[in-house]
């Protein structure tokens, strides 16, 4: 389902973080997922911050609420959000962004601005990848595709 990048756009913010959460229970609920307190908190961090946050990011907050302050426990959770799709994880950042699309089944590609580190989810651009894995018989578990340049902002402030 083709969408517009989000990220560099402005947008009601506090509904996306609760379409984000809702979708994730929704999806936990139906599939017997285990959607725990830390679990749960780490995505809504994810949400809230809306860029992208590294582990210890994440840690640093979960300590601050005292869910946790061993690497471990925001590794565990960032795991299980970025298995079930609730999350990404940005190779080139080591970061983790939370899912624009809750509950689609897509593979997106990442919009990284060089200047202020923002990450843009853009639409699912892997179809011609797939299509040309298939027609070599190469067959594709996992994809990853990020681009990197300036956001809207930082091509102004240039």
């Amino acid at each position: 389902m083709p969408q517009d990048t989000t990220g560099f756009s402005d947008h009601n913010h506090r509904d996306c973080v609760s379409t984000g959460l809702s979708a994730a229970d929704a999806k936990c609920a139906t599939q017997g997922l285990n959607m725990t307190p830390v679990r749960r908190r780490v995505l809504e961090i994810l949400l809230e911050a809306h860029e992208a946050l590294g582990a210890y990011d994440v840690l640093a907050r979960l300590s601050e609420e005292g869910l946790g302050s061993k690497p471990p426990v925001a590794y565990r959770a960032l795991g299980f959000l970025v298995d079930h799709g609730f999350a990404h994880r940005i190779e080139k950042l080591n970061a983790f962004v939370a899912c624009a699309l809750p509950g689609a089944d897509h593979t997106p590609a990442f919009l990284i601005c060089r200047g202020c580190k923002t990450v843009a989810e853009a639409e699912d651009v892997s179809v011609g990848l797939r299509r040309s894995a298939q027609a070599s018989g190469f067959v594709v578990e996992h994809t990853i595709i990020e681009a990197e340049g300036l956001c809207p902002e930082c091509q102004d402030a240039a």
